[in-house]
């Protein structure tokens, strides 16, 4: 989901970033340069993931259907630091609608940094297309 928040917002021309383990690493290698992501001085993913919930206002939660792995830890790394959150399960709801909670989610919370979190692409590779069309549809909201 990093990727893709990211190329919605390169897009649009929105500052971003975020952090991301040492070395640059992600599940494909080293992340691409043009990624305007602050790599860490030492730590990995769940260190990557719970920084990213601290530097932001809030997290949107994206995911098929059930929580595991790295983004049921972000769910937890949310409550626990009583940061605002937003589930969208995508099984369940369309791109569309996904928009339009983001758009409330960040409204409601005055969110003016938000994170945006979910499976790798190797345990869902529709969640980038579905992420790529809920994020730009909120954007042009």
């Amino acid at each position: 989901m990093d990727r893709t928040a990211l190329d919605v917002a390169l897009k649009h021309g929105i500052e971003c970033g975020g952090r991301c383990p040492a070395g640059r690493v992600d599940e494909f290698g080293r992340i691409p340069d043009h990624y305007p992501v602050q790599e860490l001085a030492a730590g990995g993913f769940t260190e990557r993931t719970l920084q990213n919930v601290k530097d932001s206002d809030g997290t949107v939660i994206i995911y098929p259907g059930k929580l595991s792995g790295g983004t049921e830890q972000t769910v937890r790394f949310c409550i626990e630091l009583q940061r605002p959150h937003q589930l969208i399960d995508a099984s369940k709801i369309s791109a569309k609608v996904g928009a339009k909670l983001i758009s409330d989610f960040v409204r409601e919370h005055k969110i003016d940094v938000l994170n945006v979190a979910g499976p790798r692409q190797s345990e869902w590779p529709e969640g980038y297309d579905y992420a790529y069309r809920a994020l730009n549809a909120f954007l042009e909201l």
